[in-house]
């Protein structure tokens, strides 16, 4: 299984790529969607939503009055975080339910709005962000949301800067010009990485010839799904340059933690025991592995 994290500012178009990906193959698991229905009236999701902020977020027939929620949950941290804290877990359990019901050979595409600010990349083994510059967000809100022009501007203050989004990106997508290029750049995408990688990740295989990539943020992000993957397993996790280095806990062999690296995108290149190489054919990566000193390989 592929697990792909799509996310970008509000407004920027995550629609049409996951639409194309879907067309493409892919199994879209929608945090938006997800999140509209887990507080559909009579939820427990509604409920615990008007305990947390009164009566005033419901509409006349029950269901949830969205603007007037978003009045109130925008308007400070302390009553954002109130509305992550009950909707995040909500949705976080029928995602889960989603995935496993796509099966072990499916490309999961999360579309969560929210990807960056709460820090779950290392979780996937590509992250695409969809990028608008944030004016054109705004015009785009307006124009095709009927948003008023200061809700969209205090939504876009609430989200992630464009710098947070570049730290956690392995393909960033801009969406500036026509609906038609940009399914035609997720296409290619799909053809030259997100397909090869998911066949590269089921065969437990290394990509043969992947570029060396010139990125400072990625070894933050190379540490990060090591330890989402071998997590105490691992005793210490380094990288520099898309070479990482990973001390197993005490009395863990390279051979208990090799299905877990290549079920991550990291393969046995076979050049050597505790020697892995990435999957990805978008990015030369190296991952050696060590046990601790007598613990062995098998």
């Amino acid at each position: 299984m592929l697990r792909i994290g799509l996310t970008g500012g509000i407004g920027a178009g995550k629609s049409t790529v996951a639409k194309e990906l879907a067309a493409l193959g892919a199994v879209i698991v929608d945090g938006d969607k997800i999140a509209r229905e887990v507080v559909e009236p009579g939820t427990p999701g509604l409920a615990a939503l008007v305990e947390a902020f009164g009566e005033g977020i419901l509409a006349e027939d029950g269901s949830l009055n969205r603007p007037a929620l978003a009045a109130i949950a925008f308007s400070d941290d302390e009553s954002r975080a109130k509305l992550n804290a009950i909707t995040h877990p909500l949705v976080g359990a029928r995602s889960a339910e989603l995935i496993a019901a796509a099966g072990p050979d499916a490309v999961i595409v999360q579309d969560i709005p929210l990807l960056v600010e709460n820090k779950v990349a290392p979780m996937f083994h590509l992250v695409i962000i969809v990028w608008v510059d944030a004016e054109e967000r705004v015009r785009r809100l307006v124009g095709s949301r009927g948003m008023a022009e200061d809700d969209a501007r205090a939504r876009i203050a609430a989200q992630a800067t464009d710098e947070q989004r570049h730290a956690v990106a392995d393909v960033w997508l801009e969406n500036t010009g026509t609906e038609d290029a940009t399914r035609s750049a997720v296409r290619s995408l799909w053809a030259d990485r997100i397909a090869p990688f998911a066949a590269n990740v089921a065969g437990h295989r290394p990509a043969a010839g992947a570029p060396r990539v010139a990125d400072p943020a990625y070894d933050e992000r190379l540490v990060g799904r090591l330890w989402v993957t071998l997590g105490a397993d691992a005793a210490s996790v380094t990288a520099d340059g898309a070479v990482a280095s990973v001390l197993l806990a005490d009395g863990v062999t390279v051979d208990a933690v090799t299905d877990k690296l290549g079920d991550a995108g990291f393969a046995a290149t076979g050049a050597g025991a505790g020697e892995f190489a990435g999957s990805d054919p978008g990015r030369a990566v190296t991952v050696r592995v060590r046990p601790q000193t007598g613990s062995g390989t098998a």
